[in-house]
C-alpha cells in the first residue's frame, strides 16, 4: 500500500490502479454499491481486529481493507468552512474519504451520542457529499454500530 500526501493539507490517500471514480458523473446506484462494499468491509476488519481497539487502529485497517478491494481512499482530510463570504480555514477533519464521495466516520466508543451523528452530517453538508457512514467498531456485532446518512440523495 502506498500513502500520498495530499496536496489539500494534512490527508493521506491511498490508491490503487486506475479505478478513481468521477464523483460529478457518479450515481446513486453506484453510491450504494461502493456503500455495500465499505460495509462488508468494515465486518472484515471488526471480525479480524474485534471490539475494544483504539478508533486510529480501526481506521488505518479500514484503509487497507478498502484498498485491497481497489477502493481509493483519502484520510483526515481537512474541511473548510466559510462564514459570510470569509473562509475560515479548516475546521473539521473527516476520518476516511471514499472515492472522494463517500465520508466515513469511524469510532470506537462505548456509547454512540447523538452529537457524532450531527458531526456527520456537518460534514456531508461542508462537502457538498451525498453520503456518509457513521461506523463504531466497539461493539459486539458491527450492525449495530453502523449508520448509514445521506444528504440530497
Amino acid at each position: 500500500m502506498e500513502y500520498i500526501s495530499s496536496e489539500e493539507g494534512t490527508g493521506l490517500t491511498a490508491e490503487k490502479g486506475e479505478r478513481g471514480a468521477n464523483a460529478e458523473t457518479m450515481t446513486n446506484e453506484t453510491l450504494n454499491k461502493i456503500g455495500g462494499v465499505i460495509l462488508d468491509a468494515c465486518i472484515t476488519v471488526h471480525r479480524e481486529l474485534g471490539p475494544g481497539l483504539l478508533e486510529s487502529a480501526y481506521v488505518i485497517s479500514l484503509v487497507r481493507e478498502l484498498y485491497l478491494r481497489e477502493i481509493n481512499t483519502r484520510v483526515q482530510v481537512p474541511v473548510e468552512m466559510t462564514y459570510k463570504e470569509t473562509p475560515l480555514g479548516k475546521i473539521y477533519v473527516i476520518d476516511i474519504l471514499v472515492e472522494n464521495e463517500i465520508v466515513l466516520e469511524i469510532k470506537a466508543v462505548e456509547r454512540m451520542e447523538p452529537v457524532f451523528k450531527a458531526q456527520l452530517i456537518t460534514y456531508l453538508k461542508l462537502t457538498n457529499k451525498k453520503l456518509g457512514y457513521l461506523i463504531n467498531f466497539n461493539v459486539p456485532l458491527l450492525k449495530d454500530g453502523f449508520l448509514r446518512i445521506v444528504n440530497n440523495f
